[in-house]
């Protein structure tokens, strides 16, 4: 027997997945405040001193966020055709990590254990993840990341070559001497440098040294703006590619359909067209 009806699985459905109705929408800005009260309550709990003075206050609103986004990865599983899909999904996993680690603190006991218990409360700042429930345009990120990592890998082999070089004749230039005393030295120099960081701890001392390393300067700002121009403009195209699309699949849970689409492209299952 099934333990929702069909009736009251689709009205949950429409609630949790879509955002287009009032319930709905109540529904994510409600799980939105929880998610970031949430993750602000496990940085305040890192704090010692707010650890000693409210450190009980913060385990009980700690249990309270974790059943509260238990019982939502809950009604999300029951309401769909196809849990396992769901579950199994990188917003299913960082779900399951966002409520796991105060589960297992219960049975993982002992002062051996202390270092291992604080490592699963920082695992909580998954939390900060389940923001991609509310990120309806991330597939655009996605899709322009994965169009562009041939030219960035292209890049950053040009990248990587220009700085071996350059560090190479900053080694020759300083003779050795004022911190660069090796090559990959220099090079760490010449990578800290064209990336505009800058930390100083090596620095040229001989006037051809800081005129090179001025020009090294001005090409880390022109290097910059090459993977930013490759990612906008491929994410510019996904955006003219955009067309009107489906609400969620009532099985799996996942967005991103054609509007004349029949069938979901992840799972296979027939989709409403209404």
């Amino acid at each position: 027997m099934a333990l929702l009806s069909n009736r009251v699985r689709q009205k949950l459905h429409t609630i949790i997945f879509e955002s287009n109705t009032k319930a709905g929408k109540a529904f994510d800005v409600g799980l939105l405040i929880a998610i970031i009260v949430s993750i602000f309550i496990v940085m305040l709990d890192s704090i010692a001193s707010l650890h000693i003075k409210y450190g009980r206050i913060f385990l009980i609103m700690e249990w309270f966020f974790t059943i509260l986004f238990s019982l939502e990865y809950l009604l999300r599983l029951l309401t769909l055709e196809k849990p396992l899909k769901y579950a199994l999904s990188f917003i299913g996993l960082i779900d399951i990590l966002a409520i796991l680690p105060s589960f297992l603190s219960l049975v993982i006991a002992g002062t051996q254990s202390l270092m291992v218990l604080r490592a699963l409360r920082l695992l909580r700042i998954f939390r900060i993840f389940k923001l991609t429930h509310f990120l309806g345009e991330i597939r655009f990120l996605r899709y322009a990341i994965r169009a562009s990592m041939n030219k960035i890998t292209i890049f950053m082999l040009v990248v990587f070559t220009v700085v071996i070089i350059l560090g190479s004749m900053m080694y020759l230039i300083e003779n050795g001497q004022n911190g660069f005393n090796s090559i990959p030295d220099s090079i760490y120099w010449a990578i800290v440098t064209i990336t505009t960081v800058g930390y100083g701890d090596i620095s040229p001392v001989t006037p051809l040294g800081k005129l090179f390393a001025s020009l090294i300067m001005f090409i880390g700002y022109a290097i910059i703006a090459v993977p930013t121009g490759i990612v906008t403009s491929e994410m510019t195209a996904a955006m003219r590619r955009k067309k009107e699309q489906h609400e969620s699949c009532p099985a799996c849970g996942r967005e991103g359909h054609d509007v004349d689409a029949n069938y979901c492209k992840h799972c296979g299952h027939e989709l409403s067209n209404e």
